[in-house]
């Protein structure tokens, strides 16, 4: 039978309000609880419900920083340490009748007043022997990068999976081979964006793993596109497009980053206020 018919309407699970906001917002998140238990009296099948981004939205920063393997290159180069301005909670569904809560934040990258990490010098041996040194920088395109938390809430440790997609540029420059500077240009880059897809794991009760505000490790894959614009004088692209890209569409290249707890703007006085630079894991 439905629920309502025979059998008592259970309470909606709790809402889990995001860490670090005001206690303004977690009042009328409380309120907006209320308002659904109220409802799923009257209606049942009411669910989910989407609280005003205006109610819970506010700003953040942090560091990430962390490495990302070249797999055809059998080595990694160091990714940050990357400053980042969040939004919180752009999007927060709670749905009672589905025990899981649903947030969408985004976040930009900011080096210098640019949309990128920090330049990064590497050293691989191309094709197994020729040592190569480039600087690589990875430029944010397109919208803020994505993150989308999804929390389980009929559980006491409430679990979460965090996705964090982030559209991004690789250009290539100072490279040098065997100890020889090999001039690519200016615009040595990957022929289009490619999208890097890191993901998080934590529960919430005790705080453990990955968390948005707290921070943590996240893991993920990437497929590198074909090079364009390499070479001053000559086409370069092939070399490095041989050397770098991906095969096909294969995700071969693992990324590992560590990101610091979250400054939240509603806490400047809080203990990760200024955000801090993580130590880095392999």
């Amino acid at each position: 039978p439905r629920p309502g018919e025979s059998d008592p309407v259970p309470d909606p699970a709790p809402t889990r309000p995001a860490e670090g906001l005001p206690p303004t917002a977690r009042e009328k998140i409380d309120a907006l609880t209320e308002k659904r238990r109220e409802a799923l009296e009257d209606d049942p099948g009411s669910c989910p419900i989407e609280i005003p981004p205006e109610w819970v939205m506010t700003t953040a920063e942090t560091y990430a920083a962390g490495y990302a393997n070249a797999a055809k290159l059998d080595g990694a180069a160091a990714l940050g340490p990357a400053f980042m301005k969040v939004v919180l909670n752009k999007r927060y569904i709670n749905d009672s009748c589905a025990s899981t809560v649903d947030v969408s934040s985004e976040v930009n990258f900011d080096y210098e007043g640019k949309r990128q990490l920090p330049p990064t010098k590497a050293t691989f041996l191309s094709y197994g022997f020729m040592p190569t040194t480039a600087t690589m920088t990875l430029e944010q395109v397109g919208p803020p990068a994505a993150i989308h938390t999804h929390t389980v809430t009929n559980t006491p440790t409430y679990p979460e999976e965090t996705t964090v997609t982030a559209q991004l540029v690789m250009r290539l420059s100072d490279v040098e081979v065997n100890g020889v500077p090999l001039d690519v240009g200016p615009d040595c880059r990957t022929e289009r964006p490619f999208e890097q897809v890191l993901k998080g794991y934590g529960q919430s009760y005790p705080p453990a793993g990955y968390l948005v505000a707290y921070g943590g490790t996240l893991t993920g894959y990437a497929h590198i596109p074909p090079f364009e614009g390499c070479g001053a004088t000559e086409d370069l692209d092939p070399i490095f497009t041989s050397a770098i890209s991906s095969p096909g569409k294969k995700a071969d290249n693992y990324t590992k980053m560590t990101q610091a707890p979250l400054c939240v703007a509603t806490n400047p006085e809080g203990p990760d206020c200024p955000p801090r630079v993580p130590d880095p894991e392999r």
